[in-house]
């Protein structure tokens, strides 16, 4: 599909997005240079974090602390792009009422949004 996408459009930049154990596709990113949005990384997964140690494509890393498959320092290391919630688990939900998980949506698409406006398909000067 990827090539079928890419012939039908040269000049545009497709972008991957992964959550959890889709984050394996970081692979796929770093070999085609594809920039990519990485929701809760497996960054406790050697292929996942090599595959991120060599992308040169830009990638946006969103997890949480509570996550035990999010590493923060890695996260920063691997990535100038990312969005950690204080006391997020996997599923990027806090305890207690449901309208603090439901803030957390917001945050993650704001930083969406941000690193595509910004950094991924940034306005034409």
């Amino acid at each position: 599909m990827l090539n079928r996408v890419s012939a039908s459009s040269p000049e545009a930049v497709p972008l991957l997005i992964g959550k959890s154990l889709g984050t394996t596709a970081a692979t796929l990113a770093a070999a085609r240079n594809l920039p990519a949005i990485w929701l809760t990384p497996l960054l406790t997964t050697p292929e996942v974090i090599e595959a991120l140690q060599v992308a040169t494509a830009p990638f946006l890393l969103v997890g949480g602390t509570k996550d035990r498959h999010w590493n923060g320092p890695l996260a920063t290391e691997l990535s100038p792009h990312v969005l950690e919630i204080e006391g997020a688990d996997h599923g990027m939900q806090l305890p207690g009422p449901l309208a603090h998980s439901a803030a957390i949506l917001g945050q993650v698409a704001t930083a969406i949004e941000d690193f595509l406006d910004t950094v991924v398909w940034p306005p034409a000067a």
